[in-house]
């Protein structure tokens, strides 16, 4: 057949050609196929290919590549049919030949194809069939080897049958096809660009380039062709295959073995050089994330070879895979040529040593790869450390001058390596040999930028969390490793590959104590001496990461040993890594549960001469800024240590030493901040950990546990009392206190609370009270502190019910009624603390919002609360405004006291609102003595109200005295420049109260009346505009104070006192001179009369002779018509009381003026009772007799006869009195 090869390409027919095709059509084989593939590094690999379709499974059992294909008796390949039993035999050359010619055909399409989208359809169809013809031959191949090719019958000599001749002949003529196969393809390095390029065409649906389908069947021909050999190999059972005809040829050897290492050796190239080509193109910060391979195809590619070879070593004894990349990556690390059978590798690598480091890492993933294509934790290719430590010593020499960019993806890829593998004692031998010189270099990639300086361990937590990362490597293909280049240097990657070695013998077995030997072995005192920061930081790192992986206590010493050689005087930075570090190591001490004192000891010493330096007087300013560096570490540290401690019972009290003594008061006001933030944290954990002991004590069955855990919580208590407390108290009284003063003062309070035997002697029996007197209830401490630290105690309902309870509290008054008159001095103190200008100052604003969680709390207190439910009162239930809290409150004191009846109750409640407000006078006058207005209208308001509200309480005889004090000093003082608006403002509270108060005093009635006139009469004239004004006089305070809108006994009290003033001071007349401001008294008088509506004649005829008087004397028009118009009224009230007939006050009032004015003012008198005749007859009517009879006597006096002047003004007046007139004008006329 092969002679007639060139003649014709028809082969035989079988008889069953007319037969339906489709049942000699087989299944579609394995291929190579990467259009369905994500791009995953750690994904399954394509469920097409030869390892999920179970193909190199198969193989590597020695099962039948096909089991359920190919079992009719014919084959279709290339289009016809074929004797499936015999076809390879008698068609050897034949069936190659078609094979070729489909792959020339696929070439020639490839060359043909254009961009022309409308034929992209027609050539992809045809382009896939080619190939597919192609790979069903090659499966036919493995299929017929595996059943019917028989070792035995090539040893026959003398074959007794034309085919079994043929039959011997085919593992040869089967190479030499092979061995023209793989000439025809070549290597995959050597494929035109057009066709290279078809790597790395996305997934853009189904239809693919013909380049694309010819690229992938030389990958499915070079697999095939190492999958053939080897079942060849095997079906010939050890027996060496010689290619006759080749050999005939050429007389050079070419066997079995030979072709199939030829071209494995082949394929590794072309492999390792497509990676070359991937790794040109790659950062180093992408060497983990950027995998090897074009496509997924050539991974597979890489992992069938492994697989394969890996078997081969084990069944055969060949090399393995990691043998044949030794040899053929070997030379390129050492820029040598490549040996023979490698020699296709390309001669040109970017960065060699990188590739070989990348690429090995990459193909060492790929070893987790199973038979089946899936990612699985087992091992199936074994380690290559013997290579990798070649390499590790490559990267260390100092010869080859590698930059921290280099070196930190080599470790990078060393890490990957050791969790892929165990890791090596001698590769972190290696590393170690190499940052032991190099520990106070940074390690830092100048282009990385800010990413590049890796994670800044300010604290000593961070530096133990970096430890734990270090010692906890992220998972090999999770973003925390594959970006581990941007996040960490060279010596952070290395420690994570020692925490990995020393993490797998964790008994302290031989390789954990020598690595343990040689990093101790490396530092000597003058090493340590010459350490910069980043190397001693580097130091700490080290150790930390040692002592978290194998005995603590022991790495622990040494790092304290080498660490003493440090001299006393290094730089601050020096000293503030050392104890940073150090409590690094405290923080794995609490960790383990082990008692930290000895660690403690040592560096608190060393923080007690550091803060003596910084106390020193005599130390300079720059030195003392720079011992600050160190002196806060260790409070930020510290705090840490006791942040993370569950039990406070390891001996922690030991870093609160002496040195606090000298640090508090050296500090300037934002390092006290830092301090005094530092004791908030101790004095809460402490608090915290002793009452979640205390909760658990009796569940714990073993009771002296819990008196050592006491012991332990009253030593650290101890030492805060002792070092930080009398600093506290020295600040109590400061005028620009700390703002966090308030608040550490207040966790000792709560300290005293929860464990008052700790506290000092001096504060005893009852520290809690005598804290609270020192920082909240004192009148002297600063109203910033107050409105803080109170409001830390008043919500712990706990401490408020103790202190509610307690018999014991200071003598002064109940803690409630101390926190009320805190709250309330500070309320009245909280505009002192504005700019000079007005504006809010940081402080004000401080003090205000303080002040209102202040009130919110004292609202809620029992004392207040109960006050304010019997009184009727309920505040709201969103945010309350001091100031209105305030007026509440006095409110709802006094209507209490008002409906108390038992005296001694009463007596009570006059002592419990004395306490509440307390020296009230003290308190206001910082605001009196301000030019604050703010401030001044404020105290002013707020002891009004207390007067107006309290008026029945401050007429008592314990309360009168600070009544007479508020008079005496607010309301007649000397001068009163200052305080006239708010005066202004709040008199009117002032009146009211003094009305109420000289009316129910029983003692001192008489005198507060006359104090009441007092102040009445001084601001009516204060007040008084000199002319009238309205809009002044209708504003006046003194008639503000007097009016209501339902007349009350009690402002008709006040009513009468201010018109008997008015009466007595402002309407007075001397001779026939008028009072001063008259028509703006008269104004006052009328308005006052106008807005109430009073209807007692008593009370509207006070003013009644005055008014009588103005109207008969005074001419001035505004004058007349005023004081006409108040006459009006008070007539028409009067009238319209006095039901049961005329007014007897007005009946009096009236004849006092006739008969005062008798013989003088006559005619007036007449000509004003003409006026008040007109709005009220009957009681001029009742006045007839006497009016005739001062006329008669008025005659007689004169001895002149009748005054007909005189008796006619008087009968003008009659006229107007109805009969009771007319009867008398008669009279008269009949004289």
């Amino acid at each position: 057949m092969g002679d007639d090869f060139s003649q014709s390409l028809t082969p035989p027919v079988s008889p069953f050609a007319a037969d339906s095709l489709c049942e000699l059509i087989p299944a579609r084989p394995p291929y190579f196929c990467c259009s369905e593939t994500k791009e995953d590094p750690a994904g399954a690999l394509s469920t097409e290919g030869y390892t999920a379709r179970g193909s190199l499974k198969r193989l590597l059992l020695r099962l039948d590549p096909a089991p359920a294909e190919y079992e009719t008796d014919t084959v279709e390949l290339f289009g016809f049919p074929w004797v499936t039993e015999t076809a390879l035999v008698e068609s050897t050359k034949l069936l190659f030949g078609l094979f070729r010619q489909k792959i020339y055909r696929l070439e020639t399409l490839v060359q043909s194809s254009s961009h022309d989208f409308g034929q992209a359809g027609n050539l992809h169809y045809e382009a896939e069939e080619l190939r597919q013809q192609c790979v069903s031959f090659l499966q036919y191949v493995k299929v017929f080897l595996h059943r019917y090719l028989k070792a035995s019958s090539t040893l026959d000599a003398d074959p007794s049958h034309p085919y079994e001749k043929l039959e011997g002949q085919l593992p040869s003529a089967l190479l030499e096809e092979l061995f023209g196969i793989t000439l025809l393809i070549g290597l995959l390095k050597d494929l035109p660009a057009n066709i290279q390029s078809a790597y790395t065409i996305q997934n853009h649906g189904k239809i693919f380039p013909p380049s694309w389908h010819l690229l992938h069947l030389h990958l499915d021909i070079h697999w095939s062709v190492l999958e053939i050999l080897h079942l060849l190999g095997h079906k010939m059972q050890g027996q060496v295959v010689y290619a006759h005809q080749f050999v005939n040829l050429t007389g050079e050897n070419l066997t079995d073995s030979s072709l199939f290492e030829e071209h494995l050796c082949s394929l590794l190239c072309d492999l390792t050089g497509l990676a070359m080509g991937k790794y040109s193109k790659v950062r180093p910060t992408e060497a983990l994330s950027s995998h090897h391979y074009l496509c997924s195809c050539t991974r597979e590619m890489w992992v069938l070879v492994m697989h394969l070879l890996e078997y081969r070593n084990k069944m055969l004894h060949t090399q393995s895979f990691w043998s044949y990349m030794n040899l053929l990556l070997r030379p390129l690390v050492a820029r040598k040529p490549a040996a023979e059978q490698f020699s296709g590798l390309p001669k040109h690598c970017k960065d060699p040593l990188g590739f070989t480091w990348w690429l090995v890492t990459h193909l060492a993933k790929l070893g987790q790869y199973s038979r089946n294509g899936t990612i699985q934790n087992e091992k199936h290719l074994g380690d290559n450390w013997t290579f990798v430590e070649e390499l590790l010593k490559l990267t260390c020499n100092p010869k080859g001058g590698l930059a921290e960019e280099q070196v930190r993806m080599h470790v990078h890829c060393c890490l990957s390596l050791c969790l892929l593998w165990e890791p090596s004692t001698s590769a972190v031998s290696t590393l170690w040999d190499y940052y032991s010189k190099n520990l106070s270099t940074t390690f830092t990639v100048p282009w990385l930028g800010v990413s590049g300086l890796g994670t800044l361990c300010k604290t000593p937590l961070a530096l133990l969390e970096q430890a734990r990362s270090c010692c906890s490597p992220s998972p090999l293909y999770s973003p925390g490793h594959t970006q581990l280049y941007r996040s960490a240097s060279s010596f952070h990657i290395f420690l994570r590959v020692l925490a990995l070695c020393l993490a797998q013998d964790r008994a302290g077995g031989v390789p954990q104590r020598q690595i343990k030997g040689r990093i101790y072995s490396k530092f000597s005192s003058k090493k340590m001496q010459e350490l910069s920061e980043a190397g001693l930081m580097n130091f700490l790192l080290l150790f930390l990461v040692v002592a978290k992986q194998v005995e603590l206590e022991d790495v622990a010493s040494r790092a304290c040993e080498l660490l003493g050689f440090l001299p006393y005087n290094c730089p601050p930075g020096h000293r503030t890594l050392v104890w940073r570090g150090q409590l690094s190591l405290l923080l794995l001490f609490q960790e383990r549960g082990l008692d930290v004192g000895a660690q403690a000891s040592w560096l608190a010493s060393s923080f007690n001469e550091t803060a003596k330096e910084f106390y020193n007087k005599t130390t300079e300013v720059s030195r003392r800024l720079a011992l600050w560096g160190p002196l806060g570490s260790y409070l930020e540290g510290v705090a840490e240590v006791f942040e993370m401690s569950t039990s406070l019972n390891l001996s922690e009290e030991k870093l609160l030493n002496e040195g606090f003594d000298w640090l508090m008061p050296a500090c300037r006001q934002s390092e006290l901040n830092s301090a005094l933030g530092f004791l908030q944290i101790v004095l809460g954990q402490l608090r915290r950990v002793h009452q979640r002991s205390v909760q658990s004590a009796p569940s714990l069955a073993w009771a002296p546990a819990t008196r050592v855990v006491k012991e332990r919580h009253l030593a650290v208590a101890a030492a805060l009392w002792a070092h930080f407390f009398p600093f506290l108290r020295s600040l109590r009284l400061s005028q620009t206190p700390p703002a966090q003063l308030a608040d550490a003062a207040a966790g000792f309070t709560l300290l005293a609370f929860d464990l008052p035997s700790s506290a000092p002697q001096d504060l005893q029996p009852n520290p809690v009270q005598s804290i609270l007197q020192c920082f909240g209830w004192d009148d002297m401490v600063h109203p910033l502190l107050v409105t803080r630290y109170l409001p830390h105690l008043l919500q712990n309902s706990e401490l408020v019910s103790s202190l509610s309870s307690d018999s014991g509290v200071v003598v002064s008054g109940s803690a409630q009624s101390l926190s009320v008159r805190a709250w309330f001095r500070c309320v009245l103190q909280q505009h002192l603390y504005k700019n000079p200008d007005g504006s809010d100052s940081r402080t004000g604003r401080a003090v205000e919002e303080q002040l209102c969680e202040l009130t919110r709390l004292v609202l809620r207190l029992p004392e207040v609360d109960s006050l304010l439910q019997r009184a009727g009162l309920q505040p709201s239930a969103t945010r309350t405004d001091p100031r209105t809290a305030l007026e509440m409150f006095v409110k709802a004191v006094g209507s209490v006291y008002s409906g108390l009846q038992v005296l001694s109750e009463r007596s009570a409640m006059v002592t419990r609102a004395l306490d509440y407000i307390g020296d009230i006078l003290k308190h206001i006058k910082p605001s009196l003595v301000s030019k604050n207005q703010e401030g001044m209208q404020l105290a002013y308001w707020a002891v009004g109200c207390i007067v107006k509200h309290w008026s029945p309480l401050l007429a008592t005889s314990k309360a009168q005295q600070l009544l007479f004090r508020i008079v005496d000093g607010l309301l007649l003082p000397h001068n009163l420049t200052q305080q006239d608006k708010a005066l202004r403002d709040s008199l009117p509270l002032y009146l009211q109260g003094l009305s109420v108060a000289s009316s129910v005093s029983q003692s001192q009635g008489v005198y507060l009346k006359q104090q009441l006139r007092s102040v009445t009469r001084r601001y009516l004239d204060h007040f008084l505009p000199a002319s009238h004004s309205m809009g002044i006089i209708a504003n006046h305070p003194v008639l503000l104070g007097a009016c209501e809108a339902n007349p009350t006994t009690r402002g008709a009290t006040l009513r009468r006192t201010i018109l008997e003033v008015l009466c007595k001071s402002f309407l007075q007349f001397k001779g026939h001179a008028s009072p001063p401001r008259l028509a703006s008294v008269l104004m006052f008088l009328l308005e006052l009369l106008r807005r109430n509506g009073d209807s007692d004649p008593a009370l509207l005829t006070l003013p009644l002779p005055s008014l009588l008087r103005c109207v008969m004397l005074v001419n001035e028009p505004q004058v007349r018509k005023t004081s006409t118009d108040a006459l009006q009224l008070v007539v028409e009230r009067c009238a319209a009381a006095s039901t049961e007939g005329p007014c007897d006050q007005m009946i009096t009032v009236l004849r006092s003026f006739v008969e005062e004015n008798e013989g003088v003012y006559d005619r007036q008198v007449f000509s004003v009772l003409e006026t008040v005749a007109v709005l009220d007859p009957s009681v001029v009517q009742a006045l007839i007799p006497n009016l005739s009879l001062s006329l008669r006597n008025t005659e007689h006096k004169r001895g002149l006869g009748k005054n007909t002047a005189l008796r006619s003004a008087y009968k003008k007046l009659l006229c107007l009195l109805g009969e009771s007139g007319q009867a008398e004008i008669t009279s008269l006329e009949a004289d």
